[in-house]
C-alpha cells in the first residue's frame, strides 16, 4: 500500500492513541513516580542528566542482564535504548564482568598508566588507520579535545560545525543544536545561535554553523572566514536527528575543502565509532580525518572517551603545545574494560551477530509500514537504526524539522508499553542492538511496531 498522509480522523486518532498510551505508561509505574517525588528533594529535576526529564515521567531502572533490563516496579524489556548507544556489548556481559571484577581487586586508580591503555590503543590504531590515541571519560572531552587541537594546530580562531549536530555540551559546539525559526535564520545560511544558557553570545559566534550535506556551504564559509578557519568537526553520518547519511562525495569533498584551506577535519564518532562497523564510519566511508573522536560504545559501559589523530596533529599533545590531561584518563577499571570489549565481544562474530538482528528489525520494519501505508522508511547501519515517520528521505536538518514528531512518541510509547525501551525524544534518536539480542527480541519491536500501525490506521 503506498503511503499516505493521516486523514483529519486519523490525526485525531494518533492524539487520542498518545494520550491513552501515556496513562498506560504512568499507571505501571507507580514505583517509578514515588522514586521521582524523592528525588526531586535532593536531584535539580528529579534525575541526573535533563535527557532524562522525558514525557511523560522518567522511568527508574533496577538491573539490566544480558538483552533486558529491568525498572523498579519489575517490568521487563527489550533494551534498545542502551544508555543512549553505549550497551553494544550488552549488560553485564561475561567479559566484562571477569574483567572489570579481576581490576577492581588490583587497585582501581592510580593516574599513572597501565599496560591496557597501550592494547587498546593499538586497537584502535588498527581499526581507525590514526597513528596515536589519548583517553578521556566522555564524549564531550573527546570533542572538547578535538576543538582545541584544530585551533591549536592550525593557530586560527573559528570552526565550523553542522546546523543540528549535537557534539557534547562545552562552550564551542553548544551552538545551533535544536533551536527553533526563526532564530536560526535562513537554510543557506543558519546563524550560529547559542544552544544553552551559560553559553555568551561571544562565544557562540566562534563557531560558524553550516547545512550537513552541502558542500558549497562549507566552501563559502571558508571563503567568507579566510585563514580563520581551523577545522570542521561533524558526525559522518549525522546521528542526532535519526540517522542521516553523507551524500555520495560529500564527506570525501569536506576533507579536500578544509585541507585546500589550511584546516582540519574532525569526525565525532561518539555515536557511529565501533557501532555501524570495527572502524566506525572511518571505515564504513573509506574516509579518514585528521582526528576522530570516541566514546560510548568502546567502554563496555564505563565512562570513556578517546581521541586519535594524525602523527602532525599529536605531535602537539606528545611535546606540550596542547596540554591534554584528566586525573581519570586511562583509567585502570575504564581501560580493563574497553580492552575486552575490543578484542573479546566487538569481534567479527559479534558484528555477524548484530547485523542478524537489524536485518530482521529494518527488513520487519519497512515491510509493515508499507502494508499499512503509513509515511515512514528505516534507516539501519550496523547496530543503530530508526523508523523515520517521513515519506521522503531527510538530508539535514531543516528538513527534519518538517516531522511530526507525534508520530514517533506514540510509537515511542507503544514499543515501551509493549515491553521494549527505545531511546526517548523517539523523533531524534535511534536503536541500538546488542551482540547479546536475539531474533526473538527483534520480534517483540515488530509486533509493538505492528500494533501502533494498526491502531493509528483503525
Amino acid at each position: 500500500m503506498p503511503a499516505a498522509p493521516l486523514t483529519p480522523e486519523e490525526s485525531a486518532r494518533l492524539d487520542r492513541l498518545i494520550e491513552d498510551q501515556e496513562r498506560i505508561f504512568l499507571d505501571r509505574q507507580p514505583g517509578s513516580a514515588q522514586l521521582l517525588d524523592r528525588a526531586r528533594r535532593s536531584l535539580a529535576g528529579g534525575v541526573t542528566s535533563n535527557w532524562q526529564i522525558a514525557r511523560p515521567r522518567p522511568v527508574w531502572l533496577s538491573h539490566g542482564e544480558g538483552s533486558r533490563i529491568y525498572d523498579v516496579d519489575g517490568k521487563e524489556y527489550v533494551d534498545l535504548h542502551a544508555g543512549y548507544g553505549v550497551m553494544v556489548v550488552g549488560h553485564a556481559h561475561p567479559k566484562i564482568v571477569e574483567a572489570v571484577s579481576a581490576r577492581v581487586r588490583r587497585g582501581t586508580h592510580f593516574a599513572q598508566p597501565t599496560e591496557d591503555a597501550i592494547v587498546v590503543a593499538e586497537d584502535l590504531q588498527r581499526r581507525f588507520g590514526l597513528p596515536l590515541w589519548r583517553f578521556g571519560n566522555s564524549g564531550t572531552e573527546a570533542t572538547m579535545d578535538a576543538v582545541h587541537l584544530m585551533r591549536a594546530v592550525t593557530g586560527r580562531p573559528l570552526i565550523l560545525k553542522v546546523e543540528g549536530s549535537y557534539h557534547g555540551h562545552h562552550d564551542s559546539v553548544q551552538v545551533s543544536v535544536y533551536q527553533q525559526p526563526p532564530a536560526i535564520g535562513p537554510a543557506d545560511r543558519p546563524v550560529s545561535v547559542p544552544a544553552s544558557g551559560g553559553v555568551p553570545a561571544q562565544i557562540a559566534e566562534l563557531t560558524v554553523v553550516v547545512p550537513f550535506n552541502d558542500l558549497a556551504a562549507v566552501e563559502r564559509a571558508l571563503e567568507e572566514h579566510a585563514g580563520r578557519i581551523a577545522g570542521m568537526i561533524i558526525e559522518p553520518l549525522m546521528m542526532n536527528i535519526g540517522i542521516v547519511p553523507p551524500e555520495p562525495g560529500y564527506v570525501e569533498g569536506l576533507r579536500d575543502l578544509l585541507h585546500r584551506h589550511g584546516a582540519l577535519l574532525a569526525f565525532d564518532e561518539v555515536k557511529t565509532g565501533l557501532s555501524i562497523a570495527p572502524g566506525g564510519a572511518t571505515e564504513h566511508l573509506g574516509v579518514t580525518p585528521d582526528i576522530v573522536c570516541l566514546a560510548k560504545a568502546m567502554g563496555g559501559g564505563l565512562p570513556c572517551g578517546a581521541v586519535g589523530a594524525t602523527e602532525e596533529v599529536m605531535a602537539f599533545v606528545a611535546d606540550g603545545r596542547y596540554e591534554q590531561v584528566g586525573t581519570f584518563n586511562g583509567n585502570p577499571l575504564t581501560m580493563a574494560a574497553a580492552r575486552a570489549t575490543l578484542t573479546e565481544i566487538l569481534t567479527d562474530e559479534g558484528y555477524a551477530r548484530i547485523g542478524e538482528v537489524r536485518s530482521t528489525m529494518a527488513g520487519g520494519a519497512e515491510r509493515i509500514l508499507e502494508a499499512h501505508g503509513l509515511p515512514g522508511h528505516v534507516v539501519a547501519i550496523g547496530a543503530k537504526g530508526c523508523v523515520v515517520f517521513h515519506p521522503t528521505k531527510v538530508r539535514n536538518y531543516r528538513e527534519f524539522l518538517a516531522v511530526d514528531d507525534r508520530f514517533s512518541h506514540g510509537h515511542w510509547l507503544f514499543q515501551h508499553n509493549g515491553g521494549v525501551f527505545l531511546p526517548p525524544w523517539g523523533k531524534s534518536e535511534q536503536w541500538t542492538i546488542s551482540v547479546q539480542h536475539t531474533g526473538e527480541d527483534a520480534e517483540r519491536f515488530l509486533v509493538n511496531l505492528e500494533a501502533f500501525a494498526r491502531a493509528l490506521r483503525g
